[in-house]
């Protein structure tokens, strides 16, 4: 494919160096000429020989100046020069000088470059002290020349160095941009059967995820021109301008296709019009989207330019700006799976100096819900830790150091807690951990500690899952529930007293419970029905979280019921744990207020204990149910009928105390 000829089209201050640079290499050619002319075929000699030359009547013409009197002479001197230039003397003073003997001379003043001098050096000094306040004042406006011209970085293609081998854990994402690739590439093949390349492509995905990596890698493979701007680069303060910035953007792509624009946080140019009720018809990122909507319908795809943007809040794009046609394709650029991120640390593990025993699926496994941009700077940080305690590599401690600091922040070992407060810590961090343990389908821990990190955290119990999971039963979400729960029912079985250090733990905990009650339809008094409007799907900012649907005051009690009835069942089914477990959760609790942190190997010498524990409490409450005695089935239905009859007899007789009575 030939490369597309970028001297074709520069733009309008590109032009302006050009023009300048062009005057300016004319005006230094015309002086050095007239310097040479005149150096070459003129003498300049004293006026007292050329008086000797008058009276020898060798002068042919002669033209007087106000200061300068220039002659030809008649025949050419011995060096072919019949120009002569003298200073024009005072008759009265050359005489007088001549009597005495005297040579007289006079000084040249070259007028001409006097008058020159004064035209280019204000004009000069105007522009320079110009340029210097448009750059002063315009910083935040743009260049006042420039203020329409479009700002997008162009890399042309030696510029871009990512291809698809750079990008991994989006392989459904590369696959799909593959096909823009050899559209790029060979237009004629690839729609030999009438398939035209897609106008635009929509890259949709929660930040991080290497939305924009994937744009530039399109644009290596292609080996084509790359633009590349932001949404909110169109829209200035001046009316007009980000229509005027979209015009010239796709003018300078049609020049130079085939190529690709690349429209980053598309959200903050195409937001739906209207979308706040305050905005008119005139309003300038109204009429900026306009623009945009009307360059992406006269889009000729056979020209070869291909449209590609990105988001993480499809959710306000204007309709218009996502209909067929327009934005052909969307393609989403999830959170990567273990997989995925196992690719990515591999791309990035290269780049730092590894101990032999590193595995890439081990840290990947220890990081679900990791984005790409997560990834790259956990590794950076696990190197960051590994120089500062000196050491030769990187090792699989750095990476969990590096984890801890991410989710629960850096340690503060500098903020000291009173020991009661420490004491009220480590049974705290201790319940979640027993809980967890005593329950089959809840999350391993990893580890417990009672440093203090971050913002708030008084200490930190670190609970990873196995593997990547997408569904959640009701039990499973019922275990999570007792092991937030694991905190309070601690301290309440320890210090019979609750502290305000379960403030978190009782937030997510409600949370499930309403998720529970109102969008999973999981509690029978409620059923099988949604009373929640879900937030979207990459939005997650306050005030703007999950919002509820119309219901009726009946069942939006019944609704606080269920969730009071599944937190409390939660916290005693947690107290339960803890009340069997009672002797290890003591010792366990002494024993983290000596060590400060728990490891793999000490959490497995725990879980060994509860769970033996918990199985003799198990083997001790089925031999107690099988002790217990038990109606036999008629039995049981001749109880049960009896306790129905003389409940219908009571009903009868408070029914008559209440007639007789008067009452209502």
């Amino acid at each position: 494919m030939a490369k597309p000829d970028n001297g074709r089209e520069q733009n309008r201050r590109g032009w302006h160096f050009d023009i300048a640079y062009f005057l300016l290499a004319l005006i230094a050619i015309l002086i050095f000429q007239q310097l040479w002319t005149a150096y070459t075929s003129t003498e300049v000699i004293p006026f007292s020989e050329f008086t000797k030359l008058l009276n020898e009547k060798k002068i042919a013409e002669v033209e007087v100046g106000d200061k300068v009197i220039r002659a030809t002479l008649k025949e050419a001197a011995p060096d072919g020069r019949k120009q002569l230039l003298t200073v024009r003397v005072d008759p009265a003073v050359a005489s007088e000088l001549e009597k005495e003997g005297v040579k007289v001379t006079g000084v040249m003043e070259s007028s001409w470059i006097t008058t020159l001098l004064s035209w280019i050096v204000p004009t000069a000094l105007f522009f320079f002290i110009w340029s210097l306040l448009s750059r002063r004042v315009g910083q935040g406006l743009g260049p006042l020349m420039s203020v329409g011209q479009s700002k997008a970085r162009v890399f042309v293609e030696t510029d871009v160095k990512i291809g698809f081998a750079d990008v991994a854990g989006v392989d459904e994402a590369k696959e799909e941009l593959q096909e823009i690739v050899a559209f790029l590439k060979d237009p004629k093949t690839h729609g030999r059967l009438g398939a035209r390349i897609p106008k635009g492509i929509l890259l949709v995905g929660p930040p991080g995820t290497g939305k924009t990596l994937l744009a530039r890698a399109v644009a290596g493979e292609a080996g084509v021109p790359f633009y590349s701007i932001t949404g909110s680069e169109f829209v200035e303060m001046f009316v007009g301008v980000g229509a005027a910035r979209v015009r010239d953007l796709f003018q300078q792509a049609r020049a130079n296709s085939p190529c690709i624009i690349f429209i980053d946080e598309l959200d903050a140019l195409g937001r739906a019009r209207g979308i706040s009720g305050l905005s008119g018809g005139h309003d300038e990122k109204e009429q900026t989207l306009n623009q945009l909507l009307s360059e992406l319908d006269g889009f000729d795809p056979t020209i070869g330019v291909v449209l590609l943007a990105a988001t993480n809040r499809p959710e306000v794009l204007d309709p218009a700006l996502l209909r067929a046609g327009r934005f052909d394709r969307q393609i989403s650029v999830d959170r990567p799976d273990k997989n995925g991120r196992r690719e990515i640390l591999e791309v990035h593990l290269k780049k730092i100096k590894l101990a032999a025993d590193i595995d890439p699926v081990q840290i990947a496994a220890l990081t679900p819900g990791f984005t790409g941009a997560d990834l790259a700077n956990l590794v950076n940080e696990a190197a960051v830790l590994a120089t500062r305690r000196q050491a030769a590599s990187v090792t699989l401690e750095d990476f969990t150091a590096a984890i801890e600091r991410s989710i629960a922040g850096p340690e503060k070992r500098k903020r000291l807690l009173n020991p009661h407060e420490r004491e009220i810590v480590a049974y705290h961090e201790m319940g979640h951990a027993i809980v967890a343990m005593a329950l089959p389908g809840a999350d391993p821990i990893k580890k417990v500690s009672i440093i203090p990190r971050g913002m708030g955290a008084l200490g930190y119990t670190m609970q990873m899952p196995t593997e990547d999971r997408y569904l959640m039963s009701r039990t499973e979400l019922l275990d999570r529930m007792t092991v937030l729960l694991g905190g309070r029912a601690a301290e309440m079985a320890v210090f019979h007293e609750a502290t305000t250090g379960a403030a978190d733990d009782l937030q997510r905990a409600t949370e499930l419970a309403r998720s529970m009650a109102t969008r999973y339809g999981m509690e029978s008094e409620i059923g099988q029905a949604s009373f929640i409007t879900d937030r979207p799907r990459y939005l997650d900012l306050a005030g703007l979280g999950p919002q509820p649907s119309e219901m009726s005051e009946e069942t939006s009690a019944k609704i606080d019921v269920a969730i009071r009835d599944l937190i409390d069942k939660a916290f005693q089914r947690a107290s339960k744990i803890l009340r069997t477990c009672a002797t290890e959760h003591r010792a366990a609790a002494i024993r983290l207020l000596d060590q400060e942190t728990f490891g793999d190997a000490d959490l497995d010498q725990i879980r060994s204990a509860v769970t033996a524990r918990m199985q003799e409490a198990e083997r001790a409450e089925s031999e107690r149910k099988r002790e217990e005695p038990s109606l036999s089935p008629p039995a049981a239905e001749t109880a049960v009928g009896a306790l129905a009859e003389l409940t219908e007899i009571s009903k009868r007789a408070l029914a008559s105390v209440t007639h007789r009575l008067g009452l209502r």
